[in-house]
């Protein structure tokens, strides 16, 4: 057991000491990039030498992640709610990795907003966060991994863990709960196209913490609410 026990230590050593090598050529594409883990990796990952393609939900933000990095960094707009924009996503990854393939994608979008109790919310309020946290995450892959394959590539989808405590109503959790399962299986399904799946499953921070706007939606959704249903909660309750 005491000898197991070693080998495996030995092993995770080596393993976590591993590094890619011969970083020129090799494409990483990331969603989210305007602000936030998105915007610092396309930065990081720049600086080490890949080719980066990020991905930004606004023209500001991509002037100025360009403003601040290497010339081979690549912008592109992209809507997750959008198909027609995931299209058009998909096709200028593939011209700009131009017959390679993708060696990796990486995922990361969160839609906070609208939270608040199950019975004050409508559907429109869970498919404003589904679509592009966790819908829009999956269509992107799900058209990218032809690409992987080709490179044998690797998909990372960073999920913020406390999305996985189920402690308001909402689609906040649901996308982060559905993108875990929907990593797990396809990390399995890609194994034998030699495509790694991981999930980084990273904590809280207070950048990406705006009370203002969580108090807005909740008195949004308070004040939308019939009087009947106002009456059962109760002015103390909000």
């Amino acid at each position: 057991i005491l000898a197991s026990i070693l080998s495996l230590i030995i092993y995770w050593i080596i393993r976590d000491r591993y590094r890619v090598r011969n970083l020129n050529g090799k494409h990483v594409f990331i969603t989210g990039c305007d602000t936030g883990l998105g915007n610092s990796l396309a930065k990081w990952l720049d600086k080490k030498g890949f080719c980066v393609i990020a991905a930004c939900a606004t023209e500001k933000g991509s002037q100025e992640l360009q403003s601040c990095s290497s010339l081979s960094l690549k912008t592109v707009n992209l809507n997750l709610a959008d198909s027609n924009s995931i299209a058009k996503a998909v096709v200028f990854v593939t011209e700009q990795t131009a017959g390679k393939g993708l060696f990796g994608l990486v995922s990361h979008a969160e839609g906070t907003a609208p939270v608040g109790p199950t019975d004050w919310l409508k559907i429109e309020d869970f498919h404003s966060v589904l679509d592009v946290s966790l819908l829009g995450l999956i269509e992107i892959t799900l058209k990218l991994l032809p690409l992987l394959k080709k490179a044998e590539g690797r998909v990372v989808n960073l999920i913020n863990a406390k999305g996985l405590m189920a402690f308001v109503g909402g689609g906040y959790s649901l996308s982060t709960w559905g993108m875990e399962a929907f990593s797990d299986t396809l990390r399995i399904e890609m194994q034998h196209f030699g495509v790694k799946v991981s999930i980084v499953e990273h904590g809280f921070f207070k950048a990406e913490v705006n009370s203002d706007i969580i108090e807005k939606y909740l008195f949004k959704l308070w004040n939308r609410l019939t009087p009947e249903i106002r009456d059962s909660y109760g002015e103390k309750y909000l």
